[in-house]
């Protein structure tokens, strides 16, 4: 079922783009109660199938709307954004709800405040509804199985994955459960569910959205609270609140004094990479890239094909180490809790446990050469153009292949933003996305190209057969 850009006004409020809601909050139109109740409802009719909420705070989510109503009302609302319903993944904490991480082993955890962008959106007026499922640990391998809360499925297609780890926020955008979501990304989790769910997945770099409050940061800096939108607009408005600096967080401070400001339009030089390495990528999202850089040369930007500007084997030989670790670290002085994880992991805390520290610090100073490398490499290009993933979406409960998640990891180890924007979809209608990549605090470049991109080719209103009713 489609809704041509524009047609916004016929369509029902839970599929509204966040910025869309915002605009008619302020012109009267509409009231966060009337859009918070069309989505209770919305997720009342998705959610049995598609399994996208760990956690849903309905109470919460009515009292925080109707405060919005009556600041609207009052002519003062607390932002743009207020009243606007947002979905926070499980991994992600918001004080008094619990915080599992998709694992048994923190059912009972339930934060006392507020991880630091939670706050900000709370303080902003947008509306909690709750929790979405995540991999257990945010460390699964191409889907949300957990023994905790089940299987989550994609509204293109429900017998397929959403990907992982942002799996359960990303099926809730794309199925109108939630306008927007905050998730993380720590070597792909917000690219790949974009890529399978048909949305924007933005990563921006380390330290543009601050961090505080959150759940131990097991790896590294690697991971980054990130926005999954159904438009570019909405990302760049998630951002926008999110990214002033905190003394804290040491990272953003690099952001200090740089404003997330916009690029004016200009014609780029793009450096197209379809394979890294020996690793195969499946023809249907060869072909989808490939269409997704013509479409980019027919904009007048110049498109030139390539190779992996960075040396690819020092990345992934080194790639192990920080995510296995990271994994063992979890599980330290904590007794039986093989019986309560999913299957993988009891392996995968073994093979982290075998770590040494020389490993550890030779991944990170492996991944200083690698920025070093995409730093020069950024000198004569704009951007990188890569798939997002290597395979299509399998079935929900299989686990991906491992060339599934070669294309992502090196924006995180290098802290540059990177977005996963829809490209032509498969033969089947499945969404594919295709990955941008700029320098380290490039995050204006990669929205003026991403908004110009949507506007040429547009993917919002489209919505997957699940929601025709």
């Amino acid at each position: 079922m489609t809704h041509p850009m524009g047609a916004e006004t016929d369509s029902p409020l839970w599929q509204l783009p966040a910025t869309t809601l915002a605009r008619r909050f302020a012109d009267g139109s509409l009231q966060p109660s009337m859009v918070l109740e069309a989505i209770l409802a919305r997720t009342d009719t998705i959610d049995a199938a598609l399994n996208v909420m760990a956690l849903r705070d309905d109470e919460g989510a009515r009292a925080m709307a109707g405060a919005s109503d009556r600041r609207w009302a009052e002519g003062r609302p607390l932002s743009e954004l207020d009243g606007v319903p947002i979905a926070i993944k499980d991994n992600i904490p918001v004080a008094g709800l619990p915080c599992a991480w998709g694992s048994k082993l923190f059912l009972d955890f339930v934060p006392e405040r507020d991880e630091l962008a939670v706050d900000r959106l709370r303080r902003q007026g947008l509306v909690l509804l709750g929790k979405t499922t995540v991999s257990e640990f945010t460390l699964g391998r191409g889907n949300v199985d957990t023994p905790a809360f089940g299987t989550t499925r994609n509204p293109w297609n429900p017998a397929l994955t959403t990907g992982a780890s942002t799996g359960g926020g990303a099926a809730a955008v794309a199925s109108g459960v939630a306008p927007f979501g905050l998730g993380t990304d720590g070597g792909g989790s917000i690219r790949w569910p974009a890529s399978y769910c048909g949305l924007v997945g933005f990563k921006p770099s380390t330290g543009r959205i601050p961090r505080r409050f959150g759940l131990p940061a097991v790896l590294n800096d690697l991971e980054v609270l990130s926005p999954i939108s159904r438009t570019v607009d909405d990302a760049a408005a998630l951002l926008q609140a999110l990214s002033e600096p905190d003394v804290h967080d040491r990272a953003s401070m690099a952001f200090r004094h740089t404003a997330l400001v916009e690029e004016p339009a200009r014609p780029l030089r793009i450096l197209h990479v379809s394979q890294f390495g020996n690793y195969p990528v499946e023809p249907e999202i060869t072909a989808s890239v490939n269409l997704a850089a013509d479409q980019l040369r027919a904009m007048g930007h110049r498109v030139e094909a390539g190779t992996a500007p960075f040396d690819f084997g020092l990345f992934d030989r080194h790639w192990r180490t920080i995510t296995m670790t990271g994994v063992a670290a979890i599980m330290d002085g904590r007794e039986n809790w093989e019986n309560e994880v999913g299957a993988i992991y009891p392996s995968m805390v073994a093979d982290g446990r075998a770590f040494s520290s020389r490993d550890y610090l030779a991944a990170l100073n492996a991944y200083r050469s690698v920025f070093e490398q995409l730093t020069d490499f950024f000198e004569d290009f704009d951007l990188l153009l890569t798939p997002v993933a290597g395979a299509m979406p399998r079935p929900a409960n299989e686990i991906a292949p491992p060339y599934q998640r070669v294309f992502t990891g090196f924006a995180n180890v290098t802290g540059i933003p990177a977005v996963s924007l829809p490209g032509p979809r498969s033969h089947a209608g499945i969404p594919i996305g295709f990955q941008l990549i700029a320098p380290f605090g490039g995050e204006g470049r990669l929205l003026t190209i991403a908004r110009a991109y949507e506007h040429a080719h547009p993917w919002a209103g489209l919505w997957p057969s699940l929601n025709a009713s």
